[in-house]
C-alpha cells in the first residue's frame, strides 16, 4: 500500500514538476536524488558492500533492470510531460499486465483463473482509457 501512495505522489508532485521542464532533464535530477536518498539509507543501515564483491549474474540482471528503470522513466516523464497525469498513469500500470504475461513465460509463474481475471480487467482499463472519443 505505501507504494501505491508514494507512486500517486511521484505521479503528481511529477506533473507540476514538469511545468516549464524539460522531461529528460527532469528524470536525471529525479534520479540524482533517488541515488542520494537511497546511499544514505543504505549507509545508515549499515547495508554498504563493494558492488564488485556480488555475484555476476545477479549484477547483471540489476544493471539490466537499471537500464530499463530508466527507459521506462524517462518515457513515463515524456508522457507526462504531453498528457494528463490520470492516463499516463493508467497506460503506465499497462506493465502490470506485461509482468503477468511475460512472469508466466520467462519466470514460469502460474497465475489462477481468478488472478487471470484481474489481470484481464486491468488491460480493458487500460484499452478504455487509450480509446479516441
Amino acid at each position: 500500500m505505501g507504494s501505491a501512495v508514494f507512486a500517486a505522489l511521484t505521479t503528481l508532485l511529477a506533473k507540476k514538476g514538469l511545468e516549464g521542464v524539460d522531461p529528460d532533464l527532469a528524470t536525471l535530477w529525479r534520479t540524482v536524488i533517488i541515488l542520494v536518498m537511497l546511499a544514505g539509507w543504505v549507509m545508515a543501515a549499515g547495508k554498504w558492500t563493494n558492488p564488485m564483491a556480488l555475484p555476476a549474474r545477479p549484477m547483471v540482471y540489476l544493471i539490466l533492470s537499471g537500464l530499463a528503470t530508466g527507459a521506462s522513466w524517462l518515457c513515463y516523464y515524456r508522457g507526462l510531460h504531453l498528457g494528463p497525469a490520470a492516463k499516463v498513469a493508467t497506460v503506465d500500470k499497462f506493465s502490470l499486465v506485461l509482468v503477468a504475461l511475460l512472469g508466466q513465460w520467462l519466470l514460469l509463474e502460474r497465475l489462477n483463473l481468478r488472478e487471470w481475471a484481474g489481470v484481464a480487467l486491468m488491460a480493458g482499463g487500460v484499452l478504455v482509457l487509450a480509446m479516441k472519443r
